[in-house]
This record gives C-alpha cells, structure tokens and sequence, in this order.
C-alpha cells in the first residue's frame, strides 16, 4: 500500500505539527542543512512553537497595505510571511492587524520587518517572529505582491512551503519535499535520543564522532 500523500490536507496538518515538534534546527539538519532563514529572529511569544504553509506578501517599501489586502485570503494553519524589499525596523504588524490573523486561525505569522504592540502580542498567544520591534508606523499607500516567492534571511519562501519556526529560529521545507524531510527528521531524534543515552553512560562525542582522530590523528 502506498504512504499517505504528505500534501492533502490532513496529511499536511499532521506533517506541520510534528515538524513543528521536531524543531528548525532539527528539521535544518535533517533536511540536508537547507531552507536555513538567516536572520537575527525575535520570538514574540517565548516558547512558541509553529509550521504552516507560508502565505507571502510582498509589501511596498515601509507600507503596509498589502498586510490588509492579504486578510481576506488569509486560510487556517498557514504561517504568514511579510516582507518589504529591504528589511527595515518598521512596523508592519500590530496588535490590531494581528488580531485578524489570529481570527483567521493563522499558525504564526513571519515579518521581515517590524511589529509593535509587543505586550498585546505576547498576551493574545499568536505567534509571531519579526526582525525588530520598533513603534514606527507604515504607510498605507504602495500597492504591492500576494502570493509571490519572497526572500527572508537569504532563503526563498514560495507561496505553501512549509514555515517551522521556533525559539532557534526558521527553516524552510519546500513543500515537495515535505514527506522526505519529515521522515528524516525523525530518524535524526531517534540517533540523538540514542547517542544522549551514552553521553549520559559518560561516553564522549569526541570519541562517538570520530573526532578524536581529527584532532590527534590516526594512532594505529
């Protein structure tokens, strides 16, 4: 019998909650070290955890406009990405913005900017990672992109890749790979929950990893 199509939607809800679970950096790893966001991340919410499919906008330069106009679209279990084309420490998220997403049922939300209404966020739960969190407003004015490829941290997020964010902060899974690295991901905590157990025998990863031979080279 042939496995579960990781892409149908209850498939896709089970495949974004355990890698979720499972962690950015694991799924970084497991992954092949691909779909790294490399960018200096603020967990609003401490201890968040989230994955969705990435519903992405594309704003004008310090405007967010196009974070209203994506309201509407705006499905259940996605992670909304908001960026600008130069990340800079505006506010493109709010409370009252947020509340919408949060209404919507979105999974998190990713800004490549600002947000502000930091203690509002933190006490409504939704999670949210931004770049910054500075009280400057945005303009309402510049017609921008819903649903175009964006870059975050040098890494291209395009319209249903799957967004895992936590406290390490971002990976990317494109979406066609997502049964693969799921499946990776869980073999990779299993060989950890193995190795922990012989750290915890006292044994050493120097020795366990073969580093030992890098170091003081090849004894016999």
């Amino acid at each position: 019998m042939s496995s579960p199509d990781p892409t149908t939607s209850t498939s896709l809800t089970a495949t974004c909650r355990e890698l979720a679970r499972l962690g950015a950096a694991t799924v970084y790893e497991a992954s092949g070290r691909a779909g790294l966001i490399d960018a200096e991340l603020i967990q609003v919410v401490p201890g968040a955890r989230a994955c969705g499919p990435a519903r992405t906008v594309r704003c004008g330069q310090d405007d967010n406009l196009m974070v209203h106009a994506v309201m509407p679209r705006l499905q259940p279990g996605e992670v909304l990405v908001l960026t600008m084309p130069e990340p800079r420490p505006v506010a493109l998220l709010g409370e009252l913005l947020a509340t919408q997403a949060q209404v919507a049922g979105a999974a998190a939300v990713l800004v490549d900017a600002a947000v502000r209404d930091r203690a509002e966020l933190e006490s409504m739960g939704l999670p949210v990672w931004s770049r910054w969190v500075r009280s400057r407003g945005a303009a309402k004015s510049t017609v921008g992109e819903l649903g175009a490829p964006v870059t975050v941290g040098g890494q291209e997020i395009r319209p249903g890749d799957l967004v895992v964010l936590d406290a390490d902060g971002g990976t990317v899974v494109a979406r066609e790979r997502a049964g693969e690295v799921l499946a990776a991901s869980q073999a990779r905590e299993q060989k950890e929950l193995a190795k922990r157990g012989q750290l915890q025998a006292g044994l050493h990863s120097y020795d366990l990893d073969g580093l030992r031979a890098v170091v003081e080279g090849d004894s016999s």
